[in-house]
């Protein structure tokens, strides 16, 4: 593949994303936390993130789209991370806005297997860009700093999202028993961060959008 049918395809996913983003805002469809009847609110299950945490999306998104004029840049063109990352980068937007519409029809199972395949869609993309020791500070922003957010958001996300599916499902345990539930997820939610830290080598973007 050209370098130049790379940043068209990492391009026209950002325009899905973006179309995605409109419906999951309720600018077009319903606001993610009104769909599958409430099931995703920040206040449907015990470790459901609160609304001001939601607000990491908006640097999310800013940093989605510098990365997209990143690759543009004449020479980053040929970039070997960006070779190495790039259709990754897209596949990831393009599961961004299909989680966001399966969800407008309340197929939270769907979410599920959706949100997983993101998860380790950019566990994987971040593994690439190894460690950026010889990188810019403005790259190290744009594209390591980026994708650390978006990966340490999804992999919360993903428990989230399981949690809701679950309890949408009819799985309703006792009061007490589910905040001993909720600790322990919450626990396994922390350990998968530590293995991040271990595995990616302590990346400050991801260890933030988890914390």
């Amino acid at each position: 593949m050209t370098d130049r049918s790379r940043q068209i395809i990492v391009t026209v996913s950002a325009v899905v994303m973006i179309v995605g983003t409109l419906f999951g805002t309720g600018v077009i469809g319903t606001r993610v936390e009104e769909t599958a009847g409430g099931s995703l609110s920040a206040t449907a299950t015990l470790i459901a993130p609160a609304v001001p945490a939601f607000s990491i999306w908006s640097v999310i998104y800013l940093g989605l789209v510098a990365y997209v004029v990143w690759q543009w840049l004449p020479r980053n063109a040929a970039s070997p991370r960006l070779r190495a990352t790039g259709l990754l980068a897209a596949f990831s937007m393009v599961l961004n806005a299909a989680w966001l519409l399966v969800t407008q029809v309340g197929w939270l199972w769907a979410s599920v297997v959706v949100i997983v395949v993101l998860a380790l869609t950019l566990g994987e993309l971040v593994r690439r860009l190894g460690v950026p020791a010889e990188v810019t500070g403005i790259e190290r922003v744009v594209v390591d700093g980026t994708f650390g957010l978006y990966l340490g958001w999804v992999s919360v996300a993903t428990a989230a999202n399981i949690t809701a599916t679950l309890v949408d499902s009819g799985v309703d345990p006792a009061i007490d028993i589910a905040q001993w539930l909720a600790v322990i997820v919450v626990a396994v939610a922390a350990a998968l961060g530590v293995l991040l830290a271990r595995t990616l080598g302590g990346r400050l973007g991801v260890a933030l959008a988890m914390a």
